[in-house]
């Protein structure tokens, strides 16, 4: 998450993610002994956006925060991801 969204609920653009997620995998790939890893989105997830977020290439997961608190919206997005609950 860009240092201008942390604690602001404002979310990058999905180019912005991937672009950045795109960028680790690099790095991983050249340093660190090839792509196995998986890279979580750390950033505002929310139900609303969390299937468009799992969805690009490079992301692995989220470490949900502030909608973590919430039951109905940690389990939508759960859904999202493909685990009803």
């Amino acid at each position: 998450e860009p240092i201008w969204a942390i604690g602001t609920g404002r979310t990058p653009s999905l180019e912005e993610i991937a672009d950045m997620h795109g960028t680790i995998r690099g790095w991983l790939a050249d340093n660190a002994g090839g792509d196995g890893f998986r890279i979580l989105y750390g950033g505002s997830v929310k139900p609303g956006n969390a299937r468009e977020i799992l969805a690009l290439e490079d992301v692995g997961g989220a470490l949900v925060g502030g909608a973590s608190l919430q039951a109905t919206d940690f389990l939508a997005i759960c859904a999202a991801c493909g685990n009803d609950g």
